[in-house]
């Protein structure tokens, strides 16, 4: 068998006093068990010189080992019966457990160095093995067999017992000689493995005798049958424990050595051998029998078999504490520090979870062994009841046994019966007190519970309370003696309890967050979790050690807070918030800590940031936990950020400052003694180098900058792999810095697993509701900043955000008190205000202070110190009468008689106060003032003058201060000026004192905070506790977005301001870091920051001033750009500038003379020659060169924003060329790079691409500088005949869009020459690639029809030549592709041109000529028959014959030259005629709406005049072509009438239009157009278009009646001021004013004032409406005469016409018969001479009697039919005229006289036609008329009718019989 197997595999071989763990490690050979005699060998193995040992013991030979094992062996190595040890390191991997030892107990070479070839003697004895193996009856004599089997060497003991007896002290005592007498006689009879305690006895009493050598001895041997399992009685016990009753105990019974319990009649012999080894131990004994003490406990301790449980673990631990201690040996000091380590760790190793799960369990019962039910397993039993040995072990321990009783109370949170031990409180720890029988020893009776407590919470019992025994003594303080000595007994134990306590927890940290990990309750069987067991300890140990101005114990202090922070953050998570918030984060902030504290704690920031996790965590749980105090993530990064942005003056400013606060004057002793520590201290794995840390400001400033970047590392590993990815964990972490990181490059990192494993399951990990929460912590800050501004505008805040719930009084102060962060001022300002609401807040306020029980000076500093007191006496009155009457009522027994008396008193106590604090008061109040100032002041009384002179003494001693002032207060003030001041500082640290003020209120603080958080866990409120793991990539935008300006603040300083290389290198590496969050998460503000700032580190627009850490910015900038184009967007701007500036910065370098308008007049600095070559090396030039290389990589939207921003790019460079002739045009060929490398790209991201660079290339080709127009124009055509290439599926459009800017330009650039390079390039395109063209026709039209306007003949002569072949050859690729329509407007332009009639004639005449080819071209597909009119019109109808159509009909109204247009007009009409018959209904319609009526929309909208550029062409156009176009618009519909019938209305409605005009010419046109179309298709009208006729009559007449003659309000004087008037609708234009077409005005209203000038205007349209009814009259007229007409229109459609006739006439009528009327018409100037409307009644009355003769006389029956309506209406009108005319005088109205004479005339004649009814019926009226007539000088046309008439009343009355 391998001896040193098990060290292999668990630990490596220990060079120290390892050797001492013989019963843990030791192995043994059998066959050299089988063949060597075992003796014991004395040489120098106990540590003891040669010579002091016996001579014939030099040479005697060692058995039972072999000569080169170690005492590390396994002590079961070749013994299969004994149980399997525990491995020393079992749950630790290989590397761990290797590098826990060589860490802990590499200190081979120093002990070697002191001991010399003593080493191997330190070697335990093996167990012969004789069962197991058979052994020999020889090597039987030589054995002795233990009752389990085992066998011990004889010699072993033989040895050490006669060294005993033949010493002096042995002949002396008689109970020594005695029992050692009997030792060898059991050990010779063989009988001594069965009585242990018999065997024990005399080495017991040998190490009381404190014979060096005997003890020495004694020890020995006890170590070696520790390794021989010698002690183990669980067996014996376990037999004699199940018999009842008990036996009584005797001196020599065996006991229970399983287990250490107090309970038991007498101490087990575990404790026996315990309290023996350790009760050799004194501050005098020899280092020897110390070197022996820590084997002997070594070998206990971590004996595999014998189990050491608590007081006496603690003592064996406390004794070896004490040896390292008070030990002056080197040697040894190392041997019992290794020694302790390795124990410490042995007690922490065996509570790994399943290593024990062959021990036998533990039964804890209050009762009789027999009550309890029968176990399968073998256990130990203890029983209750056997008061004499629980008595004997109460009397060994009882030091301890008090302490004991609350140790696990101490950890009990529910437990509110147990005494709470507040550690500040008591002393401080002693090394003899510090351990405590645990109160599971004791078994107390306070419970009735059976409860089994297994092996395993044992071990978590011991582990907790070792660790609580190395916490308390982490606390005691140091005095000022101890810190400047490294070596002093106190500085040293801080300094190894602390390494203990780090090293347990760097090894052994799963134990403390095990869940399984509980430690029961004594008297309350509760169970305790282990970290909340320890949690207190743990905490006031940091708040009493961080603070230390002591280096080291600080930086062992931050080690310790580091592991907690890493490892028990989920467990912790309120303390760790004080501990940064009031301890670690204070101290990087205080001006009195030293470079050395911040370096440390910076060091442990580092560590912090490079776990992503942790920080993550950080921002959960407390920025975004409304009852953490602080913002933890967000202040670090603050204070991180100034570190790392810190200016070096500041550096200079603290040169003289000292390099720790703990070294006095004398600081080469110190260094000293920080050697001597160093040397001995044991590393721990994982730690800091904190040796060159903190030597100087810049160094400080380097750790916040490395900080600084391992947080946004550390983001960009949580935050930008894991997209899309909710719940799983990231895919990378940030690379490690720190040594005690280790990343699995294939897994997640482990230390990410194990947090998320710790995650609350209740919870899950919503970034939502920590969004929320984030924003609910804001507002709630935003509130209290409020309040500490504005009170009441803060409360109102926090009532309407929903902090305070209610405006109830209560509510408000459950606020005020609960809420960190509230100015106490404030508070005393908002309850002092002395409104009723505020009286009532007041009150409450000071109801929730609970004064009961307090003296009157307590409660008064209570009160006072919850808010500040306000300076008015008003308030001060309130505030004191509610504090007397609280108090009066929560104290009775008080010597005051009423309130009254607290009241005068409260008052009297502030004013002595600030009158004995106050440093403006010279004279002092004394005491006996004092007395006098409150005599007879309680009833008239006085109160006891003790009770007041105590209150005097208080006050003076103690202000009543504000905690905020104390704390402030605590800074010491720098010595003022002069000498004694001077002298007064000699020799003191003052920087050290003020830290140290400032630090011990700091650990006060933390500790109080400390207190209250125990307290409330007690009680059981722990719903803040709640911690929250991380495992969400969004948390990182949160994150980001709250600490992104200190990060750009402190990557931006460093800089600026160094030029050392690494440091740029980390400060861009920062940036990179930062972009990549800003850019995966879309925050627009903070990347536009990171990257102009980058941008703006580059320098290119300084190159003089350029170093090479700008040329690092160059690349880190180029590196962004490849690896975040897809998300930079608008940032690409400033890259890409960059980029442009770089090219620049080469073309300088290289000589080029480069225009820079931005400079002129200032000399340009060239960079140096260094920086030139480094700008063109190849790392520069391949990533400038990937920018637009990779670009096809880029996404569908990052494209689009990397080509926005190189557009932007290129015209800034474009612009600041001017108009040199070697301009800038870098970009802009990037630009045609990137087009070629995308032109892949699917069509929909090629569409948003050229929407930027079409309006690019619009810009650039326009520019004024005809280098680069060209430029741009031939890269422009290059692209569109590589992009021509590429085939276009019908109904696309890509073409037409990438041409447009040849359109654009055409228009836009003024330049003939670009012009004419633009047409070339698409002649070239036309001649190249015409095949390929698709929707491109359509865009090259486009641009020759702005050619056509271009006043340059050469440009407009080119483009219609073009124009003209690509008409002539490639006329069915156009039709085939869509861009007919566009040949024709493009032809119509260049009809429409006036400059040059000569194209202009040939493009109308290529206009005519594309019909008949269009007729012909199948792809038109058009039909020359005649279709049925009343089908669906074709498609191919609007695609093709409207184009045409419709650019004749644009030439007629926008043609300049005359000819030209009459040529389109009769192109337009010759083609309807030729081809209509091929046209559907439905395409006539649109020929007529949206070709033939609009012609004349001129008539309707003045709007539509715009288009006339003076008036003068408006006239030619209305007078020539428009005429000409309404002749031939009705000549076309008589020629197609019978299809045209359909839309006579709209033909109608245009007529009326044009009648009703201000221009008399186109009235009349208008009217003889009307009465053309009703003469040629009189004939083709139906009734129903007759009526449709007439109806148009019927609203012309309407219209054009001047109803506004009667508006008395014309008639009214206006001086200089508007008047109400009636105006119709009319329109304002230039030369045609449209009268109202609205019937309804007859009954006008006064509705608005108007002017003169408008009342000229009315009267204007009033007169034209005369004209118009006048020339309306004479129309009809000349119709209803026309035979063909009378004889078609029906008779009631006729009728209608003699009704608007007739209101015509009655309307005239009416106005010439009122004389005053018309006299106030002439009077306000409406016409020169007197109004009539003489003309109008008189010629619409002539009609009206021809047309209603006509009618009456006409023989067809419908006339027949209406004739009684005729004569109604003819009658009276008759006679109306001819009593008028009686009436006219010659002399003054001969004109009237001679216009109604033939009207008068044709009355006669009519009445004489009338048959002889109906003349005889109206005979009687007529009659005495015509007989009037005679009495007249009438005219002949009139005798005549006259004479006939009266010949018929002749004939009717018969008076004659012939009419002849």
């Amino acid at each position: 068998m391998e001896y040193d197997k098990p060290l292999q595999t668990d630990a490596p071989p220990l060079p120290i006093s390892l050797e001492s763990n013989a019963s843990h490690f030791n192995s043994d050979s059998s066959a050299q068990n089988h063949t060597r005699t075992p003796q014991l060998v004395y040489s120098n193995e106990n540590g003891v010189p040669d010579e002091t040992l016996p001579p014939d013991q030099h040479n005697q030979e060692m058995t039972g080992a072999p000569a080169n094992q170690s005492l590390a062996g396994n002590a079961n190595g070749g013994d299969e019966s004994f149980a399997p040890a525990p491995p020393m390191f079992e749950g630790l991997s290989g590397e761990q457990s290797d590098e826990f030892t060589r860490n802990s107990f590499n200190l081979g070479p120093i002990y070697q160095e002191h001991t010399g070839d003593s080493r191997q003697d330190f070697r335990a004895q093996t167990p012969s093995l004789s069962a197991a193996s058979g052994s020999s009856s020889n090597a039987h004599k030589r054995s002795m067999t233990i009752s389990k089997g085992h066998n011990v060497s004889v010699i072993l003991i033989a040895t050490a017992l006669e060294t005993i007896a033949s010493s002096k002290e042995a002949r002396r005592s008689t109970a020594l000689r005695d029992s050692t007498q009997r030792a060898l006689e059991l050990i010779r009879s063989n009988q001594g493995g069965d009585l242990p305690r018999e065997i024990f006895e005399p080495l017991r009493l040998a190490c009381e005798t404190r014979n060096e050598k005997l003890m020495i001895a004694s020890l020995d041997c006890i170590s070696k049958l520790i390794s021989y399992s010698f002690f183990n009685e669980s067996e014996n016990l376990s037999s004699y424990a199940l018999s009842s009753p008990p036996p009584s105990p005797h001196a020599t019974g065996r006991t229970n050595a399983g287990a250490s319990q107090a309970s038991i009649p007498q101490p087990s012999l575990v404790d026996l051998v315990a309290h023996t080894i350790t009760s050799c131990h004194s501050e005098t004994t020899p280092d020897p029998v110390s070197l022996q003490i820590v084997k002997a406990l070594l070998s206990l301790v971590l004996s595999p078999t014998i189990l050491v449980h608590h007081s006496s673990l603690l003592k064996a631990v406390r004794t070896v504490y004490n040896i390292f201690l008070l030990s002056t040996d080197p040697v040894n000091q190392m041997v019992a520090q290794g020694g302790l380590t390795q124990m410490v760790h042995h007690v922490f190793t065996r509570c790994r979870r399943g290593n024990v799960k062959s021990e036998p369990e533990i039964h804890r019962t209050q009762g009789n062994l027999e009550s309890q039910p029968s176990s399968t397993r073998e256990s130990f039993t203890l029983s209750g009841s056997e008061s004499k040995r629980r008595s004997m072990n109460e009397k060994n321990n009882h030091t301890s046994s008090e302490e004991s009783s609350s140790i696990v109370t101490l950890e009990q949170p529910t437990v509110t019966t147990g005494l709470h031990v507040d550690v500040s409180e008591q002393p401080p720890s002693t090394l003899r007190s510090f351990e405590a029988v645990n109160s599971l020893d004791a078994l107390q009776e306070a419970g009735h519970d059976n409860y089994q407590l297994t092996l395993e919470d044992l071990f978590v019992k011991d582990a907790f309370l070792v660790f609580r025994a190395l916490c308390k003594l982490t606390m005691k303080p140091l005095n000022n003696e101890s810190e400047r000595d490294l070596k002093s007994h106190p500085m040293r134990s801080k300094l190894l309890s602390l390494q203990l306590v780090l090293t347990v927890l760097n090894s052994h940290m799963p134990l403390f967050v095990d869940p399984s990990a509980i430690i029961y309750s004594t008297s309350t069987n509760e169970a305790t979790s282990f970290v909340q067991a320890i949690n207190q300890y743990l905490c006031l140990c940091l708040s009493r050690n961080a603070v230390s101005p002591v280096p080291q114990v600080f930086e062992i202090s931050v080690e310790i807070f580091w592991r907690v922070l890493s490892g028990m953050r989920t467990k912790l998570k309120k303390e760790i918030e004080v501990l940064l918030h009031e301890i670690f984060i204070p101290i990087l902030e205080m001006r009195t800590s030293t470079l050395k504290q911040k370096a440390v704690i910076l060091g442990m920031m580092s560590r912090l940031c490079q776990d992503p996790q942790a920080l993550v965590e950080l921002y959960l749980n407390y920025d975004c936990d409304s009852e953490a105090a602080d913002n933890i993530y967000e202040h670090l990064m603050n204070i991180i950020s100034k570190f790392g942005s810190a200016s070096s003056s500041v550096a200079q400013q603290r040169t003289s400052e000292p390099p720790s606060p703990a070294l006095s004057p004398t600081a080469k002793n110190q260094g000293n003694t920080h050697a001597s520590w160093s040397a001995t201290v044991l590393p721990v794995s994982g730690t800091m180098d904190t040796t060159t840390m903190g030597l100087s400001e810049g160094q400080l400033r380097r750790q916040g900058l490395e900080c600084l970047v391992a947080v946004l590392r550390s983001l960009v590993a949580w935050g930008t792999t894991t997209k899309g990815v909710d719940d799983v964990p990231p895919l990378a972490s940030a690379k490690s810095q720190g040594e005690d990181i280790k990343r699995d490059p294939i897994t997640p990192d482990a230390a990410l697993n194990a947090y998320r494993r710790a995650a609350t399951p209740d919870f899950g990990d919503d970034p939502t509701k920590f969004e929320s929460a984030k924003q609910k912590k804001t507002t709630l800050l935003e509130g209290i900043k409020k309040f500490n501004y504005k009170p009441k505008r803060g409360i109102q805040f926090l009532l309407e955000t929903g902090f305070i719930t209610s405006p109830s009084p209560q509510d408000i102060v459950g606020f005020l008190i609960s809420t960190d962060g509230l100015s106490k001022s404030m508070i005393g300002e908002y309850l002092g205000e002395g409104d009723d609401e505020h009286i009532a807040i007041m009150h409450a306020f000071v109801d929730q202070l609970d004064f009961r029980e307090l003296p009157f000076v307590e409660a008064l500093r209570i009160f006072l110190q919850s808010f500040r007191l306000p300076g008015e006496a008003q308030k001060i009155d309130r505030f004191m009468l509610k504090f007397a009457e609280r108090y009066i009522a929560g104290n009775t027994k008080t010597p005051f008689a009423s309130a009254d008396a607290a009241y005068i008193l409260a008052y009297s106590v502030i004013m002595l106060n600030t009158d004995a604090h106050n440093p403006q008061v010279k004279k002092r109040m004394t005491k006996s003032d004092f007395l006098k100032n409150n005599r007879e002041i309680n009833g008239g009384e006085d109160l006891p003058e003790e009770f007041l002179s105590q209150i005097f003494d208080d006050i003076v001693n103690n202000e009543i201060r504000m905690k905020d002032e104390v704390e402030a207060g605590l800074a010491i003030s720098p010595p003022g000026p002069g000498l004694a001041n001077a002298l007064a500082s000699v020799g003191r640290d003052l920087q050290k004192e003020a830290y140290v003020m400032q630090s011990n209120g700091m650990a006060n603080k933390t500790e109080a905070l400390f207190r209250t958080m125990m307290r409330s866990q007690r009680k059981g409120s722990k719903g803040g506790d709640q911690f929250f793991s991380a495992s969400h990539f969004v948390h990182v935008r949160p994150m980001f977005e709250v600490a992104w300006i200190p990060f750009l603040a402190g990557l931006s300083g460093p800089l600026q301001e160094t030029d050392d290389l690494e440091v740029v290198e980390l400060c861009l590496d920062g940036f990179k870091n930062a972009i990549r969050i800003v850019c995966f998460f879309d925050l627009e503000l903070q990347r536009n920051a990171f990257v102009t700032t980058l941008a703006k580190f580059t320098f290119l627009n300084n190159l003089g001033e350029m170093k090479t850490k700008n040329m690092e910015a160059i690349k880190a900038l180029l590196d962004v750009a490849v690896t975040e184009g897809n998300n930079l967007k608008g940032s690409w701007h400033e890259v890409l500038t960059c980029v442009s500036q770089l090219e620049h910065m080469q073309l300088i370098s290289n000589g080029v003379d480069v225009v820079d308008s931005g400079k002129k007049g200032r000399s340009r600095k060239v960079p140096t020659e260094e920086l030139a070559n480094e700008s063109r090396s190849t790392h520069i030039t391949v990533a400038a060169d990937m920018v637009f290389s990779l670009s096809h990589f880029l996404s569908g939207t990052a494209i689009v924003d990397f080509v926005q921003a190189l557009c932007d790019v290129s015209w800034e460079e474009i612009q600041s060329s001017g108009l040199s002739q070697h301009p800038r045009l870098f970009s802009l060929q990037k630009l045609v790079d990137i087009s070629y490398y995308n032109m892949t790209r699917i069509r929909l991201e090629w569409s948003n691409l050229w929407d930027i660079l079409g309006e690019h290339f619009n810009l650039v080709c326009c520019h004024n500088n005809p280098h680069v127009a060209s430029f741009a124009l031939d890269s422009l055509r290059q692209l569109a005949m590589r992009f021509l290439e590429k085939e276009e599926l019908p109904h696309f459009k890509f073409q037409k869009d990438f041409l447009k800017p040849f359109e654009y330009t055409m228009i836009h650039n003024q330049n003939p020459e670009i012009r004419d390079l633009v047409l070339q390039c698409l002649q070239q395109m036309t001649q190249a690639r015409a095949q390929n063209m698709r929707s491109g026709w359509r865009t090259m039209f486009g641009v020759f029809s702005t050619a056509s306007k271009v006043l340059t003949e050469r440009v407009a002569n080119s483009a219609f030549e073009i124009v003209t072949r690509l008409n002539r050859d490639h006329f069915r690729a156009i039709v085939q592709y869509g861009a007919f329509a566009d040949l024709t407007v493009c032809i119509t332009e260049f009809c429409k041109v006036s400059k040059y009639q000569k194209i202009s004639l040939l493009a109308i005449a290529m206009l005519r000529g594309v019909i008949p080819v269009m007729l012909k071209t199948p792809e038109c597909s058009l039909s020359t028959d005649n279709p049925n009119p009343d089908q669906p019109m074709d498609d191919s109808m609007i695609r093709f014959w409207f184009p045409v159509l419709f650019g004749f009909y644009d030439i007629i109204m926008n043609g300049e030259d005359l000819e030209v247009r009459r040529l389109a007009l009769d192109s337009l009409f010759s083609t309807l005629k030729t081809y209509g018959a091929t046209y559907q209904v439905e395409f006539w319609d649109t020929v007529c709406q949206e070709l033939l009526f609009p012609i004349f929309a001129v008539l309707k909208s003045s709007q539509d005049l715009s288009r006339f550029s003076t008036q003068e062409d408006m006239s030619v156009w209305l007078s020539t072509t428009m005429i000409q176009a309404l002749r031939d618009l009705i000549d076309i519909y008589t020629y197609y009438f019978d299809i045209l019938e359909r839309f006579l209305d709209g033909l109608l409605d245009l007529l009326c239009v044009c009648i009703c005009q201000e221009n008399d010419t186109l009235a009349r046109i208008g009217t003889s157009c009307l009465q053309q179309l009703l003469e040629s298709n009189v004939n083709k009208l139906s009734p129903s278009r007759w009526e449709r006729v007439t109806t148009t009559f019927v609203r012309l007449f309407r219209t054009t009646t001047p109803y506004q003659l009667f508006d008395e309000s014309l008639r009214v004087e206006i001086d200089n001021s508007s008047e109400a008037t009636e105006s119709t609708t009319e329109s304002s234009g230039v030369a045609i004013l449209p009268a109202p077409l609205s019937p309804n005005s007859e009954d006008p209203k006064p509705s608005a004032k108007t002017s003169l000038n408008d009342r000229r205007k009315i009267f204007k349209q009033i007169i034209v409406k005369c004209v118009l009814q006048l020339l309306l009259i004479e129309t009809t007229n000349d119709l209803l005469r026309n035979d063909d007409i009378y004889n078609t229109i029906p008779p009631a459609q006729l009728l209608r016409m003699m009704s608007v006739l007739d209101q015509s006439y009655q309307f005239a009528r009416s106005f010439n018969e009122d004389k005053d009327l018309r006299t106030g018409l002439w009077k306000v100037g409406f016409m020169k001479h007197l109004p009539n409307l003489l003309k109008q009644e008189s010629s619409s009355a002539a009609t009206l009697v021809h047309v209603l003769l006509r009618m009456y006389h006409d023989m067809r029956p419908e006339h027949q039919a209406a004739r009684p309506q005729i004569a109604e209406r003819l009658v009276p009108l008759g006679v109306g005229v001819l009593r008028n005319f009686n009436k006219l005088k010659p002399d003054s109205q001969s004109k009237n006289i001679l216009a109604w004479t033939p009207v008068v005339a044709e009355i006669l004649e009519g009445f004489c036609r009338f048959d002889r009814q109906d003349f005889s019926q109206y005979l009687s009226v007529i009659y005495p008329l015509a007989t009037e007539l005679l009495s007249r000088d009438i005219a002949p046309d009139v005798r005549q009718p006259l004479k006939t008439y009266f010949q018929q009343v002749g004939y009717v009355k018969r008076i004659v019989d012939d009419m002849s």
